[in-house]
């Protein structure tokens, strides 16, 4: 039964012309073949080795540089509520905990807090609301206890849109830690003997003084958060690269190198490519929107994401053919996945919780495409567009001018490929007419010499029948031997153009024809 699901019964010839493997022809291709294998080997390992400690260096330490992360803090109250915070401030404070930067009430207005935060200059602003301590200590002594609003008196301002992981945690979480430190110290610092016993309503506000009070620019708690920074920047990168295989393998296919001229292929690239992403984009973008939950964000947002996306994908496009262009095939894919990487950690994280060397990755395009889209998504708070356009424009001019220059560079090697085949095409048939030239020689001097002859035995002339044909049986053998030595160097020739200009990864499509039919 076994014999019967062998494989060589479905694939019979698996095992026919087969050679040993001490054999000596195959000592030298399993010499080199293990010293490829071993070359990418160690080139595999050590590039991934790289890419891990790059990615796990950038989240090295992150909570250790919380304290990078500026609080604006004023007190507009002036008295017991804002020295509670102070003194609260006092004992939190550590690596791991913002910096609270306290600035007079005098210069910042309630009203610009919010603008303070808008323009990034800090990650959140903190403040206690004027006349918040008198209308406490009133509250507690029983006057106006039943008015007394707790949420009047201490609140944020943050924008939960910019890195919400990370502020989250890092920002509003400790926020409310500082809050609930300050009530404690601020009822521990001889507040009770003002408290009047009698009234449940004081009682009540001095065992819960204030509830922290929150302004947040933009709501961003949806699920789908998490991956805004990581897979979805992952998927349109891979996105690009399997098309940017296809159109190679259809080019390929169809041998547009050996036919058009560059600049007509340079903009038939360049029509196909911005179409692909600007579909891709919207599918993208409309998947985002599709999935936002409740997230406060419009049409016109929308269409602003679809088209930054749309430039993003397109200069990644223009950035991986060049890889293709001037790399060999087997360095190709090691660069997409480190170019992966180095843009997707880029903006895993805020550059003030990473070491400062990272912070080079202000050229990666998907730092820059993050910080647009924070500032879309928050309704212009997070102005950085001043860099991070011109950024994203230029990655996408080098990539037009370099991408053309491939284009010319590849029509140009596939001439000189089509040159040498054909070359070695002739050589293929000059050979094969020399041979067939010099068996036509020796054949007519063997008839002379059979007519020379006057009187040939009948035994004789089956012997001689038997040497032609031994002789025509050699000739043949030496006519299949030339020609597999120029096939050979047809194939040497092949390989010698294809190292020179490399067409990049592509898929064979051979099932959608040849460019000969009709």
């Amino acid at each position: 039964m076994l014999l019967n699901l062998h494989p060589t019964r479905f694939y019979p010839k698996a095992n026919q012309r087969r050679v040993h493997g001490n054999n000596k022809d195959v000592q030298p291709i399993r010499r080199n073949f293990l010293k490829a294998a071993g070359i990418n080997f160690l080139l595999l390992q050590l590039l991934f080795l790289a890419l891990f400690m790059y990615i796990f260096g950038a989240l090295y330490q992150q909570t250790d540089r919380i304290h990078s992360l500026d609080i604006l803090f004023v007190d507009y109250d002036g008295g017991s509520v804002g020295q509670a915070v102070r003194d609260a401030y006092g004992s939190l404070k550590g690596k791991g905990f913002p910096a609270l930067k306290e600035r007079p009430a005098s210069q910042v207005e309630v009203g610009s807090l919010r603008e303070e935060v808008c323009q990034t200059r800090y990650w959140a602003a903190f403040y206690t609301s004027p006349g918040a301590s008198a209308r406490l200590e009133s509250a507690l002594g029983g006057t106006d206890a039943t008015s007394y609003n707790r949420s009047d008196v201490i609140t944020y301002v943050w924008n939960e849109a910019r890195y919400p992981a990370v502020v989250d945690s890092a920002i509003s979480a400790n926020l409310k830690r500082l809050s609930d430190a300050a009530r404690v110290i601020y009822a521990t610092n001889g507040t009770f003997s003002s408290v009047d016993s009698t009234n449940s309503d004081a009682v009540a506000a001095f065992a819960n003084p204030w509830t922290l009070e929150d302004i947040n620019i933009q709501s961003t708690s949806q699920g789908s958060r998490l991956i805004y920074n990581t897979l979805v920047i992952i998927l349109i990168l891979i996105q690009e690269f399997f098309y940017l295989g296809t159109i190679n393998g259809l080019y390929a296919q169809f041998k547009i190198y050996n036919l058009l001229y560059p600049h007509r292929i340079v903009a038939y690239r360049y029509c196909i490519s911005m179409a692909y992403t600007l579909i891709g984009s919207l599918c993208v973008a409309g998947s985002i929107w599709a999935f936002r939950a409740g997230w406060d964000v419009n049409g016109n947002q929308l269409v602003l994401t679809w088209m930054i996306l749309w430039l993003f994908a397109h200069l990644n496009f223009l950035a991986l053919d060049l890889f293709t262009v001037w790399l060999a095939v087997q360095y190709v894919p090691m660069a997409l996945i480190a170019w992966v990487v180095l843009n997707v950690t880029s903006i895993l994280l805020p550059f003030e919780l990473s070491n400062g060397f990272y912070r080079w990755a202000y050229a990666m395009p998907a730092h820059e495409v993050y910080q647009v889209l924070l500032d879309i998504w928050s309704r212009g708070c997070n102005p950085q567009l001043h860099y991070a356009l011109p950024i994203l424009f230029a990655w996408e001019i080098l990539g037009l001018v370099f991408s053309a220059m491939g284009v010319y560079r590849r029509c140009h090697y596939a001439m000189v490929a089509e040159d040498a085949q054909a070359a070695a095409l002739r050589e293929k048939a000059d050979a094969a007419l020399a041979y067939e030239k010099k068996h036509d020689q020796e054949r007519d001097e063997a008839l002379e010499t059979r007519r020379s002859l006057e009187a040939v035995q009948e035994e004789d002339s089956v012997e001689e029948v038997a040497r032609v044909e031994r002789m025509q049986t050699s000739e043949r053998e030496k006519l299949e031997e030339a020609i597999r030595d120029e096939e050979d160097n047809l194939r040497r020739e092949q390989t010698r153009a294809s190292k020179t200009c490399n067409f990049g990864p592509s898929f064979g499509f051979s099932s959608y024809g040849n460019p000969e039919d009709e």
